[in-house]
């Protein structure tokens, strides 16, 4: 089992810095621009060509079934899911089977609306309770997948 970030915006790296450290994960943290990491033999930096998707597609190619990624990319998330991974956002939404189907669909729609010139927002500000749920959900995804493999 391993931890890969889809690290260029992810607000919770030390969160899953601590989490894979207390399981003894090896961790990838994947940009396509240098991140400062812990120092480590545990903890791996990947960096990749910059361009659309080129961190993405890196590691969907490296996942195996067990593996966690730790994304707010949804296609990631499916092509993660369809490898056997788990999946998880930063603010704690766990996507799943059963999730990703709606997740694509509101994604594909909220990028039309947008591409209309729609101003829609974006997503809220990301906040403690967020912080905290991450935590949770993937703390709930190793021990899954420890559980599984017993």
């Amino acid at each position: 089992m391993r931890i890969f970030i889809d690290a260029d915006a992810c607000p919770v790296k030390d969160e899953t810095y601590k989490v894979a450290a207390r399981y003894g994960l090896k961790t990838f943290v994947v940009s396509n621009s240098f991140i400062r990491i812990p120092a480590s033999p545990m903890i791996e930096r990947m960096i990749v060509d910059a361009g659309p998707d080129v961190a993405d597609d890196w590691i969907a190619q490296e996942v195996r079934p067990g593996d966690i990624v730790v994304t707010n990319d949804i296609p990631l998330a499916d092509r993660v899911l369809k490898a056997g991974g788990a999946a998880i956002a930063p603010n704690g939404r766990a996507f799943t089977a059963d999730s990703i189907g709606s997740a694509l669909a509101q994604r594909a729609i909220m990028e039309h609306i947008r591409s209309t010139g729609e101003i829609t927002g974006g997503p809220g500000a990301f906040a403690a309770a967020d912080r905290s749920r991450f935590l949770q959900a993937l703390d709930e995804a190793v021990n899954r997948e420890r559980r599984r493999r017993r």
